[in-house]
């Protein structure tokens, strides 16, 4: 694992789009697809933006959420919506989604079909995550309800997620799968962040600091 440190926010994400876009070059130079993993929420839409116009392969590439609260994309913190606005257009409009929510009440009711959807494009060629204060990653938060299965090396790839203070159920990538993509990237922001990452890296339990459990030869970005 290693940290970038950038002088402002603009410039990490400007050039955390070009490390991404040449990242998914390469591999497509190697292979007709590749399969890239990235977060919700809303750090990421600048990268986004940024990405979309990049002249890439699209066709190529399959995207998809590295976790997804469980509701319909019609719902503005569907993380799905974010891509559909922020990252399905321009250029990327041609690359493919892997879909991480179907309309059921529980995701537990369909998580065999969404794995099964899955696993055709793993493992992960290219990973961009972020990181939370609590030393969250994907929905792999301390103290949710399936955490230590999803740590679990014989995890499954997807789980349903449960967490203190999350008002809807979640989906997530596990452990093993983000910690075995080819190319891993993790953006974080702010100072509040950035005593996070000390912290995490200082830990030795990633029920505490789950984000510890994936980032080994990660490359991490932070500006201030």
């Amino acid at each position: 694992m290693k940290l970038i440190e950038y002088p402002d926010r603009d410039m990490m994400m400007i050039d955390l789009a070009n490390i991404l876009a040449e990242a998914l070059f390469d591999e497509l130079c190697l292979s007709d697809w590749v399969t890239f993993a990235v977060p919700g929420g809303t750090t990421p839409g600048p990268i986004f933006d940024y990405l979309s116009a990049t002249d890439l392969k699209w066709p190529g590439v399959n995207i998809l959420l590295s976790d997804e609260r469980w509701l319909p994309e019609s719902n503005p913190r569907s993380n799905t919506r974010l891509l559909r606005e922020r990252l399905f257009t321009g250029n990327a409009a041609a690359a493919s989604l892997i879909p991480l929510y179907t309309d059921t009440p529980e995701p537990e009711e369909k998580l065999d079909l969404l794995i099964a959807n899955l696993k055709p494009y793993l493992p992960i060629d290219v990973l961009l995550l972020g990181m939370g204060d609590d030393m969250h990653t994907a929905s792999l938060f301390p103290g949710a309800d399936q955490l230590a299965a999803a740590l679990a090396p014989d995890a499954p790839p997807l789980m349903a997620m449960r967490a203190p203070g999350a008002p809807e159920p979640r989906v997530t990538l596990t452990a093993p799968v983000l910690a075995a993509a080819a190319n891993k990237h993790i953006v974080i922001m702010g100072a509040e962040k950035r005593a996070a990452f000390e912290t995490a890296k200082a830990s030795t339990d990633p029920m505490l600091a789950p984000v510890t459990a994936i980032w080994a030869n990660a490359t991490i970005h932070w500006a201030p």
